[in-house]
């Protein structure tokens, strides 16, 4: 994967570090990302997470999808929040492979925990 998609790139999404298996981004929760409770609308959130899994995944190696994942919101998330998303590979076998993501604020306070699943498919692109 060549630099960050346009769905992240729009959002302000940024990556910090990347490499096989670990990735961290940022992403400042802006007004335009709240919920009708005037809180960070959880998908913003989850699509941190998952930015963050698909980099560690994809860093050096072959094409690598999510196969499922989940996310345990923590604390809620407000407008102008800075966020952090840290992806740690937990460990690959066969074509599967197990990733945990820590979202939290700077300070280090814990916002969202995910947990995905990922798969290696059989070719290198998308479009082959």
């Amino acid at each position: 994967m060549s630099g960050i998609d346009t769905a992240c790139r729009t959002l302000g999404i940024t990556v910090e570090s990347a490499g096989p298996g670990r990735a961290r981004l940022r992403m400042r929760v802006t007004a335009e990302m709240v919920n009708g409770h005037g809180l960070a609308h959880g998908g913003y959130v989850f699509l941190l997470a998952d930015a963050a899994f698909d980099r560690a995944c994809n860093c050096g190696g072959p094409l690598t999808l999510a196969q499922s994942a989940q996310v345990t919101f923590v604390r809620p998330v407000m407008p102008g929040d800075e966020l952090v998303a840290e992806a740690t590979e937990r460990v690959r076998y066969g074509r599967h492979g197990v990733y945990d993501v820590t979202v939290s604020r700077p300070s280090g306070q814990i916002v969202a925990e995910f947990r995905g699943q990922s798969i290696t498919l059989p070719r290198t692109s998308c479009t082959s």
